[in-house]
Protein backbone atom coordinates (compact mmCIF):
# COMPACT_ATOMS: atom_id res chain seq x y z
CA UNK A 1 0.00 0.00 0.00
CA UNK A 2 2.94 2.16 0.92
CA UNK A 3 4.22 1.67 -2.38
CA UNK A 4 1.24 2.20 -4.42
CA UNK A 5 0.53 5.64 -2.18
CA UNK A 6 4.36 6.53 -3.10
CA UNK A 7 3.60 5.65 -7.03
CA UNK A 8 0.66 7.50 -6.88
CA UNK A 9 1.99 10.86 -5.02
CA UNK A 10 4.73 10.73 -7.82
CA UNK A 11 2.34 10.31 -10.73
CA UNK A 12 0.51 13.20 -9.46
CA UNK A 13 3.55 15.03 -9.35
CA UNK A 14 4.60 14.87 -12.37
CA UNK A 15 1.12 15.71 -13.68
CA UNK A 16 1.39 18.79 -12.00
CA UNK A 17 4.57 19.13 -13.52
CA UNK A 18 3.54 19.23 -17.19
CA UNK A 19 0.28 21.06 -16.37
CA UNK A 20 3.16 24.05 -15.45
CA UNK A 21 5.46 23.73 -18.22
CA UNK A 22 2.05 23.73 -20.67
CA UNK A 23 1.03 26.59 -18.75
CA UNK A 24 4.36 28.68 -19.20
CA UNK A 25 4.21 31.89 -21.68
CA UNK A 26 6.74 32.66 -23.66
CA UNK A 27 5.70 36.69 -23.63
CA UNK A 28 5.41 38.97 -20.34
CA UNK A 29 1.91 40.48 -19.95
CA UNK A 30 1.76 43.86 -18.68
CA UNK A 31 -1.37 46.28 -17.28
CA UNK A 32 -2.68 48.73 -15.30
CA UNK A 33 -1.86 52.22 -15.60
CA UNK A 34 -2.05 54.88 -18.71
CA UNK A 35 0.10 57.22 -17.08
CA UNK A 36 2.93 54.11 -16.58
CA UNK A 37 2.01 53.18 -19.83
CA UNK A 38 4.18 54.87 -22.04
CA UNK A 39 7.03 54.20 -19.82
CA UNK A 40 6.64 50.53 -19.01
CA UNK A 41 6.40 50.38 -23.19
CA UNK A 42 9.39 52.21 -23.31
CA UNK A 43 10.91 49.27 -21.30
CA UNK A 44 9.77 46.37 -23.03
CA UNK A 45 10.61 48.09 -26.44
CA UNK A 46 14.16 48.18 -25.22
CA UNK A 47 14.13 44.71 -23.53
CA UNK A 48 12.56 42.91 -27.01
CA UNK A 49 15.26 44.57 -28.98
CA UNK A 50 18.58 44.14 -26.57
CA UNK A 51 17.68 40.54 -25.20
CA UNK A 52 16.55 36.91 -26.62
CA UNK A 53 13.15 37.23 -24.96
CA UNK A 54 10.03 38.45 -27.29
CA UNK A 55 8.95 42.43 -26.61
CA UNK A 56 6.07 42.31 -23.55
CA UNK A 57 2.93 42.71 -24.18
CA UNK A 58 1.57 45.60 -22.03
CA UNK A 59 -1.97 47.37 -21.91
CA UNK A 60 -3.39 50.07 -20.61
CA UNK A 61 -6.21 49.01 -18.31
CA UNK A 62 -6.35 51.78 -15.52
CA UNK A 63 -4.58 51.30 -12.19
CA UNK A 64 -8.15 49.99 -10.21
CA UNK A 65 -8.74 47.72 -13.53
CA UNK A 66 -4.72 46.42 -13.71
CA UNK A 67 -5.03 45.63 -9.81
CA UNK A 68 -8.11 43.33 -10.49
CA UNK A 69 -6.46 41.80 -13.27
CA UNK A 70 -3.66 41.09 -11.48
CA UNK A 71 -4.69 39.82 -8.41
CA UNK A 72 -7.15 37.18 -10.24
CA UNK A 73 -4.96 34.59 -9.81
CA UNK A 74 -2.15 32.73 -10.88
CA UNK A 75 -1.61 31.07 -14.34
CA UNK A 76 -0.78 31.69 -17.79
CA UNK A 77 -3.71 33.33 -18.24
CA UNK A 78 -3.13 36.47 -15.49
CA UNK A 79 -0.69 39.27 -16.30
CA UNK A 80 2.21 39.07 -14.34
CA UNK A 81 2.87 43.09 -13.93
CA UNK A 82 0.62 45.63 -12.97
CA UNK A 83 1.85 49.44 -13.49
CA UNK A 84 0.38 51.90 -10.92
CA UNK A 85 0.02 55.70 -10.67
CA UNK A 86 -0.87 55.12 -6.70
CA UNK A 87 0.33 52.56 -4.06
CA UNK A 88 -1.91 49.45 -3.91
CA UNK A 89 -4.68 49.48 -1.54
CA UNK A 90 -5.15 47.41 1.56
CA UNK A 91 -8.52 45.95 0.15
CA UNK A 92 -6.51 45.43 -3.68
CA UNK A 93 -3.68 43.41 -1.25
CA UNK A 94 -6.01 41.31 0.38
CA UNK A 95 -7.71 40.07 -2.51
CA UNK A 96 -4.77 39.07 -4.65
CA UNK A 97 -3.82 37.37 -1.47
CA UNK A 98 -7.27 35.81 -1.14
CA UNK A 99 -6.95 34.59 -5.02
CA UNK A 100 -3.21 33.07 -4.46
CA UNK A 101 -1.13 35.79 -5.65
CA UNK A 102 0.91 36.08 -2.17
CA UNK A 103 4.17 36.71 -3.20
CA UNK A 104 4.52 40.77 -5.04
CA UNK A 105 7.32 43.11 -5.30
CA UNK A 106 6.35 46.57 -5.01
CA UNK A 107 8.86 49.15 -7.36
CA UNK A 108 8.52 53.17 -6.58
CA UNK A 109 10.00 53.71 -10.22
CA UNK A 110 9.80 57.43 -9.86
CA UNK A 111 7.84 60.59 -9.89
CA UNK A 112 5.21 62.26 -12.01
CA UNK A 113 2.78 65.61 -11.36
CA UNK A 114 -0.56 65.65 -12.43
CA UNK A 115 -1.41 69.04 -14.60
CA UNK A 116 -4.25 70.73 -15.72
CA UNK A 117 -3.29 70.96 -19.55
CA UNK A 118 -4.89 73.13 -22.25
CA UNK A 119 -4.13 74.14 -25.85
CA UNK A 120 -1.60 76.20 -26.36
CA UNK A 121 -3.16 79.83 -27.80
CA UNK A 122 -0.19 81.74 -27.42
CA UNK A 123 -1.60 83.51 -24.51
CA UNK A 124 -0.66 82.83 -20.81
CA UNK A 125 -1.51 79.70 -19.24
CA UNK A 126 -4.73 79.93 -16.57
CA UNK A 127 -3.35 80.06 -13.04
CA UNK A 128 -5.23 77.97 -10.40
CA UNK A 129 -5.54 77.76 -7.12
CA UNK A 130 -6.73 74.45 -5.10
CA UNK A 131 -9.11 76.21 -3.49
CA UNK A 132 -10.65 77.35 -7.22
CA UNK A 133 -10.17 73.52 -8.47
CA UNK A 134 -12.27 72.38 -5.87
CA UNK A 135 -14.94 74.95 -6.23
CA UNK A 136 -15.05 74.94 -9.68
CA UNK A 137 -15.21 70.92 -9.82
CA UNK A 138 -16.88 69.56 -6.88
CA UNK A 139 -20.41 68.39 -7.14
CA UNK A 140 -21.26 69.86 -3.93
CA UNK A 141 -20.13 73.47 -2.42
CA UNK A 142 -21.10 75.32 0.92
CA UNK A 143 -24.49 77.57 0.56
CA UNK A 144 -22.81 79.97 2.90
CA UNK A 145 -19.36 81.04 4.55
CA UNK A 146 -20.87 78.51 7.90
CA UNK A 147 -21.28 75.51 5.59
CA UNK A 148 -24.75 75.49 7.21
CA UNK A 149 -25.72 73.06 3.56
CA UNK A 150 -24.16 72.15 0.55
CA UNK A 151 -25.98 73.10 -2.74
CA UNK A 152 -25.30 71.39 -6.38
CA UNK A 153 -22.53 73.41 -7.91
CA UNK A 154 -23.79 76.23 -9.58
CA UNK A 155 -20.82 77.12 -11.42
CA UNK A 156 -21.39 77.42 -15.25
CA UNK A 157 -17.92 79.54 -15.65
CA UNK A 158 -14.32 79.72 -14.39
CA UNK A 159 -15.45 83.20 -13.75
CA UNK A 160 -18.45 82.10 -11.71
CA UNK A 161 -15.71 80.78 -9.21
CA UNK A 162 -13.41 83.70 -9.44
CA UNK A 163 -13.66 86.85 -11.11
CA UNK A 164 -9.98 86.75 -12.51
CA UNK A 165 -10.50 83.92 -14.25
CA UNK A 166 -11.51 84.02 -17.75
CA UNK A 167 -15.83 83.87 -18.56
CA UNK A 168 -15.31 80.48 -20.32
CA UNK A 169 -17.14 77.42 -19.43
CA UNK A 170 -15.85 75.07 -17.01
CA UNK A 171 -15.10 71.72 -19.37
CA UNK A 172 -12.72 69.66 -17.86
CA UNK A 173 -11.33 66.24 -19.81
CA UNK A 174 -10.36 63.51 -16.70
CA UNK A 175 -9.64 59.92 -16.02
CA UNK A 176 -12.81 57.45 -15.07
CA UNK A 177 -13.29 56.18 -11.68
CA UNK A 178 -10.69 52.99 -12.36
CA UNK A 179 -7.77 54.98 -12.68
CA UNK A 180 -4.83 55.90 -10.77
CA UNK A 181 -4.66 59.20 -11.95
CA UNK A 182 -8.21 60.10 -10.86
CA UNK A 183 -7.71 58.92 -7.23
CA UNK A 184 -4.06 60.98 -6.89
CA UNK A 185 -5.93 63.79 -8.34
CA UNK A 186 -8.91 63.22 -5.66
CA UNK A 187 -6.63 62.94 -2.52
CA UNK A 188 -3.85 65.32 -3.58
CA UNK A 189 -5.88 68.50 -5.50
CA UNK A 190 -9.53 67.82 -4.52
CA UNK A 191 -9.21 67.26 -0.98
CA UNK A 192 -7.15 69.55 -0.27
CA UNK A 193 -8.79 72.45 -2.32
CA UNK A 194 -11.79 71.62 -0.01
CA UNK A 195 -9.49 72.02 2.82
CA UNK A 196 -8.77 75.51 2.13
CA UNK A 197 -12.47 76.54 3.00
CA UNK A 198 -11.90 77.20 6.26
CA UNK A 199 -15.78 75.66 7.20
CA UNK A 200 -15.23 72.40 5.35
CA UNK A 201 -11.86 72.08 6.57
CA UNK A 202 -13.86 71.96 10.14
CA UNK A 203 -16.04 69.75 8.89
CA UNK A 204 -13.10 67.20 8.55
CA UNK A 205 -12.81 67.26 12.29
CA UNK A 206 -16.55 66.82 13.50
CA UNK A 207 -18.21 64.37 10.31
CA UNK A 208 -14.91 62.87 8.54
CA UNK A 209 -16.69 60.63 6.38
CA UNK A 210 -19.20 63.38 4.98
CA UNK A 211 -15.94 65.41 4.76
CA UNK A 212 -14.53 62.78 2.37
CA UNK A 213 -17.90 62.66 0.45
CA UNK A 214 -18.05 66.41 -0.40
CA UNK A 215 -14.68 67.25 -0.53
CA UNK A 216 -13.69 63.83 -3.41
CA UNK A 217 -17.34 63.96 -5.13
CA UNK A 218 -16.63 65.39 -8.76
CA UNK A 219 -19.74 67.22 -10.62
CA UNK A 220 -21.80 64.83 -13.17
CA UNK A 221 -23.42 67.71 -14.64
CA UNK A 222 -20.91 67.94 -17.48
CA UNK A 223 -18.36 69.96 -16.35
CA UNK A 224 -16.18 66.45 -16.06
CA UNK A 225 -16.34 64.74 -19.03
CA UNK A 226 -14.88 60.69 -17.59
CA UNK A 227 -12.65 60.11 -21.19
CA UNK A 228 -11.29 56.43 -20.56
CA UNK A 229 -7.86 55.24 -20.26
CA UNK A 230 -6.07 56.68 -22.66
CA UNK A 231 -4.33 60.24 -22.24
CA UNK A 232 -3.59 60.46 -25.24
CA UNK A 233 -7.10 60.81 -26.73
CA UNK A 234 -7.48 63.56 -24.14
CA UNK A 235 -4.45 65.50 -25.91
CA UNK A 236 -6.40 65.26 -28.83
CA UNK A 237 -9.39 66.33 -27.36
CA UNK A 238 -7.92 69.53 -26.47
CA UNK A 239 -6.47 70.39 -29.58
CA UNK A 240 -9.78 70.42 -31.28
CA UNK A 241 -11.23 71.98 -28.75
CA UNK A 242 -9.32 75.24 -26.99
CA UNK A 243 -11.00 76.65 -24.27
CA UNK A 244 -11.13 73.15 -22.67
CA UNK A 245 -9.40 71.48 -20.45
CA UNK A 246 -7.49 68.32 -19.61
CA UNK A 247 -6.20 66.26 -16.37
CA UNK A 248 -2.90 63.74 -16.84
CA UNK A 249 0.39 63.16 -16.53
CA UNK A 250 3.19 65.86 -16.37
CA UNK A 251 4.92 63.27 -18.90
CA UNK A 252 1.80 63.91 -21.77
CA UNK A 253 2.47 67.67 -21.47
CA UNK A 254 6.05 67.10 -21.71
CA UNK A 255 5.64 65.20 -24.75
CA UNK A 256 3.39 67.55 -26.60
CA UNK A 257 4.73 71.04 -25.35
CA UNK A 258 4.41 72.30 -28.83
CA UNK A 259 0.61 72.19 -28.44
CA UNK A 260 -0.07 72.35 -24.47
CA UNK A 261 0.56 73.78 -22.10
CA UNK A 262 -0.29 73.41 -18.28
CA UNK A 263 -2.13 75.73 -15.52
CA UNK A 264 0.11 76.69 -12.60
CA UNK A 265 -1.32 75.98 -9.10
CA UNK A 266 -0.78 77.36 -6.12
CA UNK A 267 1.78 79.57 -8.34
CA UNK A 268 3.79 76.68 -8.81
CA UNK A 269 4.17 75.69 -12.50
CA UNK A 270 4.27 72.40 -13.64
CA UNK A 271 7.89 72.00 -14.69
CA UNK A 272 10.10 68.94 -14.21
CA UNK A 273 12.53 70.33 -11.60
CA UNK A 274 9.59 71.79 -9.10
CA UNK A 275 7.50 68.44 -9.58
CA UNK A 276 10.94 66.78 -7.98
CA UNK A 277 11.73 68.71 -5.75
CA UNK A 278 7.93 68.54 -4.47
CA UNK A 279 6.78 72.05 -5.05
CA UNK A 280 4.30 71.56 -6.90
CA UNK A 281 1.43 70.56 -5.03
CA UNK A 282 -0.29 67.64 -7.68
CA UNK A 283 3.02 65.17 -7.39
CA UNK A 284 2.93 61.60 -6.77
CA UNK A 285 4.80 58.19 -6.91
CA UNK A 286 4.75 55.83 -9.70
CA UNK A 287 5.02 52.12 -9.06
CA UNK A 288 5.12 48.76 -10.63
CA UNK A 289 3.87 45.56 -9.23
CA UNK A 290 5.59 41.93 -9.89
CA UNK A 291 3.88 38.70 -9.38
CA UNK A 292 6.81 36.69 -8.34
CA UNK A 293 5.17 33.44 -8.26
CA UNK A 294 5.01 33.88 -12.15
CA UNK A 295 9.04 34.06 -12.09
CA UNK A 296 10.26 30.60 -14.16
CA UNK A 297 6.53 30.35 -15.46
CA UNK A 298 6.90 33.56 -17.77
CA UNK A 299 10.36 33.93 -19.59
CA UNK A 300 12.51 36.58 -18.58
CA UNK A 301 10.36 38.17 -15.98
CA UNK A 302 13.24 39.01 -13.64
CA UNK A 303 15.60 40.01 -16.40
CA UNK A 304 12.49 42.44 -17.55
CA UNK A 305 12.47 44.08 -13.94
CA UNK A 306 16.64 44.51 -14.43
CA UNK A 307 16.13 45.95 -17.31
CA UNK A 308 13.55 48.84 -16.03
CA UNK A 309 15.46 49.21 -13.35
CA UNK A 310 18.72 50.15 -14.85
CA UNK A 311 20.74 53.51 -15.20
CA UNK A 312 20.21 53.31 -18.93
CA UNK A 313 16.80 53.21 -18.25
CA UNK A 314 15.39 54.89 -14.90
CA UNK A 315 18.79 56.83 -14.29
CA UNK A 316 19.39 60.68 -14.42
CA UNK A 317 20.13 60.51 -18.27
CA UNK A 318 17.76 57.32 -18.87
CA UNK A 319 15.65 57.11 -21.89
CA UNK A 320 12.77 57.23 -19.93
CA UNK A 321 13.99 60.76 -18.51
CA UNK A 322 13.46 61.33 -22.96
CA UNK A 323 9.86 60.85 -22.26
CA UNK A 324 9.04 62.89 -19.21
CA UNK A 325 9.81 60.57 -16.30
CA UNK A 326 10.67 62.59 -13.14
CA UNK A 327 13.69 60.02 -11.93
CA UNK A 328 14.25 58.92 -8.18
CA UNK A 329 17.21 60.42 -6.09
CA UNK A 330 20.13 58.69 -6.41
CA UNK A 331 20.32 56.91 -3.26
CA UNK A 332 16.76 56.52 -3.43
CA UNK A 333 17.21 54.89 -7.28
CA UNK A 334 20.33 52.61 -5.80
CA UNK A 335 17.90 51.23 -2.74
CA UNK A 336 14.72 50.23 -4.65
CA UNK A 337 16.99 48.82 -7.78
CA UNK A 338 18.47 46.70 -5.27
CA UNK A 339 15.10 45.72 -3.58
CA UNK A 340 13.68 45.07 -6.95
CA UNK A 341 16.18 42.90 -8.24
CA UNK A 342 16.07 40.68 -5.63
CA UNK A 343 12.42 40.95 -6.29
CA UNK A 344 11.49 41.07 -2.30
CA UNK A 345 7.78 40.50 -1.57
CA UNK A 346 5.89 42.95 0.19
CA UNK A 347 4.63 41.23 3.97
CA UNK A 348 2.17 43.29 4.64
CA UNK A 349 -0.92 45.52 2.99
CA UNK A 350 0.37 49.29 2.05
CA UNK A 351 -0.97 51.46 4.55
Amino acid sequence: MRTTGILLAAIAGLAAGQVAHAQQRDQIRIVGSSTVFPFSTAVAESFGARTQYPTPVVESTGTGGGFRLFCDGLGAEYPDISNASRRMQASEYERCQNNGVREITEVKFGFDGIVLGHADTGESPLALSLRELWLALAAEVPADNACSSFIPNPARRWSDVDPSLPPVRIEVFGPPPTSGTRDAFVDLALKEGARSVACVEALEAVEPQRFDRIASRIREDGAWIDSGENDNAIVQTLINAPDAFGVFGFSFLDQNSDRLVGASIDGVDPEFELIASGEYPISRSLFFYVKNQHIGLVSGLSDYVGEFVSEDAWGEFGYLTDRGLIPLLEDERFAAGEHARALHPMTEAPN
